[in-house]
Formats: C-alpha cells, sequence, structure tokens
C-alpha cells in the first residue's frame, strides 16, 4: 500500500514594491483550504472501477480523509460533499482542535457543505445558509412548488449510470429545473489579529450538469448577490470593510460562461441565459414567464447595473501563475472544477498556494480516488498575510 501524499505550499515571489508599511497586523497570517472530499454516499465499485477496492471502504477511506484533513493545518476549511459530519468528521475535528458550522443539502441528500476553523485564528461573527432551491420560490410559478419531486440522484451515478429523465423528472418545467438541492455557506470571521480584521467566507457547490447550464448561471449569480448583501450587513453591524474569499467546487471547467460571470470582457450571461432557455422547446405560456422571471432576475438581482458582478473577484490560481492543470481525476473526466476567489482591495494578501501534482506525476495515474488521494478531487489553497491596504 502506498503512502497517502502530503500537502506542499510553496512561497509565491514577493512583490519589489512591498514594504513594512504594507504590512499589518505584525504580519499576521493564516492558511484556507477548499476540498471536494467526495462524499462516501457516493462511493461504490460500479462508479470507481478503475480505484483499488480497499481504498473505497468506508473504514480506510475515513481515517485518510481525517488524516489528509489534519495535514493541511489550516486555520479555515471549505470542504464540499461533506457526509457524515454529526457521526464522524464533527467530533473527530474538534478533537483535533477545530471548531464548525454545517448545512445539508435540501431533500433526501445526504451531503452538504462545510467549513472548519481553528477559534484560537478566528473567531466565527456572523453566518447565513444559501438553499439555491430558493431560486424555485423566487422566479418559478409558485403553484404546486412544495409538490415538485427533487433531483435524487448523486453526481458521480447521473453521470456514469446516464440515469433516465423519469427520475430526474421533466426538466421543460422550470420549478424541476431550479430544484437541484444545491447549498452553499456564507460565515464573517474575526480573524485573531490585533486589527481584529474581519474575513468573509462563502463555500458553495454548484450543480454538476453541464446540460444545465442556465441553472448553474442562476445559482452563480444568486451567490454572487447574497454575498454582496452579506458582505453589506457585516460591513454595517461591524464597521468595518471585511475581505472575501469564496470558494468551492463551482463544476465548471476553466473559461465557462459559469466563471466569467461580471468579467469586464465576459460575453454576457445575461444574453447568454436567455438564449439557452429560448433554444428549449416546447416552450409554453408558462415557461415563457419563467424565462422572464429569469431574464429580469439576472438583470437586475438587485443591482444598479444591469451585468455588473455584485462583488469584483479574481481567482487565486489564475492571478498567481495560472490554474491549477486538473482538480478533478478519473478516466472519465480530468479538468478544474475547483476555485478560490478573492475579492479586489481586499485586505489579504496570497503568500503561498498549495501545489497540485501534474498529469504525469506516478500518485495519480489510473484516475482518482486511490491510496494517495482518497477523493477523486485534489484540496486547493493557500497561506495569507494580512496587509494594509
Amino acid at each position: 500500500m502506498s503512502t497517502q501524499a502530503q500537502p506542499r505550499f510553496a512561497p509565491l515571489p514577493t512583490e519589489q514594491s512591498e514594504s513594512e508599511s504594507d504590512v499589518g497586523a505584525a504580519g499576521y497570517k493564516f492558511r484556507l483550504v477548499s476540498y471536494n472530499i467526495l462524499a462516501q454516499v457516493y462511493v461504490k465499485s460500479a462508479i470507481f472501477p478503475h480505484s483499488p477496492s480497499a481504498c473505497l471502504k468506508w473504514k480506510s477511506r475515513s481515517k485518510a480523509v481525517l488524516t489528509e484533513l489534519k495535514s493541511f493545518d489550516a486555520d479555515l476549511m471549505c470542504i464540499q460533499e461533506l457526509d457524515e459530519y454529526d457521526t464522524f468528521y464533527k467530533k473527530n475535528m474538534e478533537n483535533s482542535g477545530y471548531s464548525s458550522i454545517y448545512i445539508q443539502r435540501s431533500g433526501d441528500k445526504r451531503d452538504g457543505c462545510g467549513i472548519f476553523y481553528k477559534p484560537k485564528s478566528a473567531e466565527l461573527v456572523q453566518k447565513e445558509s444559501i438553499h439555491y432551491n430558493d431560486l424555485v420560490e423566487k422566479y418559478a410559478p409558485t403553484d404546486h412548488v412544495d409538490n415538485v419531486s427533487s433531483n435524487n440522484s448523486s453526481p458521480e451515478e447521473e453521470t456514469n449510470a446516464k440515469t433516465d429523465n423519469n427520475k430526474r423528472g421533466d426538466l421543460n418545467d422550470p420549478r424541476v429545473r431550479l430544484k437541484r438541492d444545491c447549498v452553499g455557506l456564507l460565515a464573517a470571521f474575526k480573524l485573531n489579529d490585533p486589527c481584529d480584521h474581519i474575513l468573509i467566507v462563502a463555500n458553495t457547490h454548484i450543480y454538476w450538469d453541464p446540460e444545465l447550464i442556465d441553472v448553474k448561471l442562476a445559482q452563480a449569480k444568486y451567490l454572487l448577490s447574497r454575498v454582496s448583501q452579506f458582505e453589506k450587513l457585516v460591513s454595517n453591524k461591524f464597521n468595518c470593510k471585511p475581505s472575501v474569499i469564496i470558494a468551492g467546487d463551482f463544476n465548471s471547467t476553466p473559461g465557462d460562461k459559469l466563471l466569467v460571470v461580471g468579467g469586464p470582457k465576459a460575453i454576457s450571461p445575461v444574453l447568454m441565459m436567455l438564449f439557452m432557455l429560448l433554444l428549449r422547446a416546447p416552450i409554453g405560456e408558462r415557461d415563457f414567464d419563467f424565462m422572464i422571471n429569469v431574464y429580469n432576475y439576472l438583470v437586475s438581482a438587485n443591482l444598479e447595473s444591469t451585468d455588473e458582478a455584485p462583488i469584483n473577484l479574481r481567482s487565486l490560481y489564475a492571478a498567481n501563475g495560472g490554474e491549477p492543470e486538473f482538480t478533478n481525476y478519473t478516466p472519465g473526466f480530468t479538468g478544474t472544477l475547483d476555485y478560490i476567489f478573492l475579492s479586489d482591495g481586499s485586505s489579504i494578501k496570497p503568500t503561498s498556494l498549495l501545489r497540485l501534482p501534474r498529469g504525469d506525476a506516478a500518485d495519480v495515474q489510473g484516475g482518482l480516488p486511490n491510496f494517495q488521494h482518497p477523493s477523486d478531487h485534489l484540496p486547493i489553497g493557500a497561506d495569507f498575510l494580512v496587509v494594509n491596504i
């Protein structure tokens, strides 16, 4: 049995222009990691036939994931596909000095999103949950919404087993289309530095299906809107300008329309959404009303500008050498799906990045998960320095 891989944080080049006066809070540093750990409920040999069966069993996987989480020595961790939270992870992480918050997916889903944090490094001062199913009630007809069945198949089951449309429901019905049971977390932390800097952390898992790009765009837009509202709430409550980090599994590769929402040179996501909706037939009166509702939502979203992102963001890895070659590695798909975004003009600066293996590395050959990596995803992260802006 091979040895489990160890995380490697590589320092970033320091800017020549950076002076001692730029460094605040006596050079206070913290580490954040984002990781889709692959929920055990989705782990089946039929879905991962390339993986050694021994590394898929819960007894060994749980220990491997827990060991990996501890090895990061992170102050904050954004975890996706987190199941067995109450029965395993919460207590074991508490024993390692972490507190946590968690939201389970809607419907009968057993996984969710969690944020683990060290109380000695950060104090949780505000939190909110994100339920993307709220889009159903807000932008689809309200009659019989409660009777719409959930999408009950896991991403892995739908990807590999090609679940039929009877299980997924009628995707021409906007109430079914938007009800994907996806969730996210918003949390504000007061860093334990002399300046008590406030950091907002958003953790999310966007819906997976590439055929439902309109749903993914709607979720991304809703996420940005909620982050913007949360930032205003925190700013007013604590009389501060918080830094913002958005992390998670966005189920989109670099260049996807989802990742250029609000980008300065992006094709309008509003027009993309409307175009894709108009391509779908048949379009009844109810569907047309839905399209208008979605369009109005995307162009307004409580913003003064019709197509401006609620908050200006940059990708952590893209801004520091480029996105990883991949964050998800299986024989059926290899690509980058996981990201960390930082708000422009924030008071934090990355000083090192968690490096990922390349495609020719021995520890990823054959695909994930394996004995070196207990998930089909790889973790991403960075060390940050609090600076004066």
